[in-house]
């Protein structure tokens, strides 16, 4: 599921733009495929979805350690307040370009600590910030050819110093080898039972704009 970062490099997403100072840490070709009407769907499963209470059980146990840990340790208290390492800005978006501004209306995630920054019709981006590290989620919608379309996830990153560095190493091939693909074979579940209930997906539309 893991592709090149020259896929997503390729093509000209607005988050280049805006994140031009982070780290392009993966790129991943989502289980999820649809009609070019669908990316809202898409970004309603991410919004609204949990991996912490997927059927992984080592995977839950990897969400509870790290959110033990962040409580212990202080490293999601009030990190919101926090800057962009190396920047006076707080949040993407004090970047946005005019036609980005205001594009999320009131969408906000259900469990993971994340918030929105922008949505185009084939883009979405969201934030996370805490005491190790500040990071994209970026999702896409790639034309496959002939209407079909398929959503790919991008990671950015900005390290907040040897303690974010030192936290990115030590979970990345946890992040490889368990999360990622709990992760994917969660979304691939719920993206094909989508319709399962009088035509809808399984969970609120993302349709504020």
């Amino acid at each position: 599921m893991r592709i090149p970062n020259s896929e997503h490099e390729s093509r000209p997403w607005r988050i280049r733009e805006i994140a031009q100072d982070f780290v392009l840490e993966d790129v991943w070709a989502l289980p999820v495929q649809g009609g070019a009407e669908e990316f809202e769907a898409l970004i309603g499963m991410m919004a609204f979805g949990d991996p912490a209470t997927g059927e992984s059980g080592l995977t839950r146990l990897l969400w509870q350690i790290r959110w033990q840990l962040g409580r212990l340790l202080g490293w999601d208290e009030a990190a919101s307040a926090l800057p962009i390492p190396g920047t006076k800005e707080t949040s993407l978006t004090e970047r946005l370009p005019n036609d980005l501004r205001d594009t999320v209306g009131d969408l906000n995630f259900e469990r993971l600590p994340f918030t929105p920054v922008y949505r185009t019709e084939s883009e979405f981006a969201s934030e996370i910030s805490n005491r190790t590290v500040h990071g994209v989620m970026h999702l896409s919608w790639v034309e496959l050819g002939e209407g079909r379309y398929q959503g790919q996830m991008a990671v950015y990153v900005k390290p907040r110093g040897r303690l974010g560095e030192a936290y990115m190493a030590l979970i990345k091939p946890f992040r490889y080898l368990i999360v990622y693909p709990a992760l994917m074979r969660q979304m691939g579940r719920a993206w094909n039972a989508r319709n399962t209930e009088g035509g809808r997906p399984p969970w609120p539309a993302a349709t504020a704009h």
